[in-house]
């Protein structure tokens, strides 16, 4: 089994990164159903109707843990959240705020990170436990910000995450957007998860 090369955070590689996700057989052409449903057809939040719509298929594309049962409930609680004004003046706590359904005594963080993102991916990284796992692993080989494991899984918190990604892109000197860092953030996760399950101690 050939061992997952794992790309240092540049400017070649992010672009790389970014070209390799996007000639993938999924997610090029989910990349560019969800940029229509979020941006053209849907684009604001203030119908049930367009938010259900918007919840399944991303839940559905991202895999994020919604069950079907609930999907109904979530729509209804971003509803209620009223976040069309939240989201174009980039207020951070909302992904907080969308992330607690007290209804069912959920907190679909990852979830929330990607519904805003798609929204604004110029303001709201994606956090997920692939790119939980590559920030790790360069705090770890490079220091590049000081913070404790924890703070990566703390699912309240929205701002502490934000403030990781934005240190590991002024570290590294990148000019990359957001959803280009995004998607190297998560290959790389997922090159990690490969090694390990391999028994290969990242270097």
């Amino acid at each position: 089994m050939t061992r997952p090369e794992i790309p240092e955070p540049n400017e070649e590689n992010i672009n790389a990164c970014w070209n390799e996700w996007k000639r993938w057989e999924k997610t090029g052409p989910q990349e560019k159903a969800l940029h229509l449903l979020f941006k053209e057809r849907c684009p604001e939040n203030t119908k049930i109707e367009d938010i259900l719509l918007k919840v399944s298929v991303l839940n559905d594309f991202y895999k994020a843990g919604i069950f079907d049962k609930h999907i109904v409930t979530v729509s209804k609680h971003l509803l209620n959240c009223r976040i069309d004004k939240r989201l174009r003046g980039g207020d951070i706590d909302l992904v907080d705020k969308i992330a607690r359904v007290e209804k069912i005594g959920k907190n679909y963080y990852s979830f929330a990170s990607k519904y805003c993102s798609h929204h604004r991916p110029e303001i709201y990284p994606i956090y997920d436990g692939y790119v939980r796992k590559t920030l790790w692993h360069f705090k770890n080989k490079d220091k590049f910000l000081e913070f404790k494991k924890k703070e990566l899984d703390q699912l309240e918190e929205y701002e502490k995450f934000l403030k990781i990604v934005h240190a590991f892109k002024r570290h590294y000197g990148l000019e990359s957007c957001l959803r280009k860092i995004d998607i190297y953030l998560w290959l790389t996760g997922k090159k990690l998860d490969e090694q390990r399950r391999q028994g290969v101690h990242p270097v």
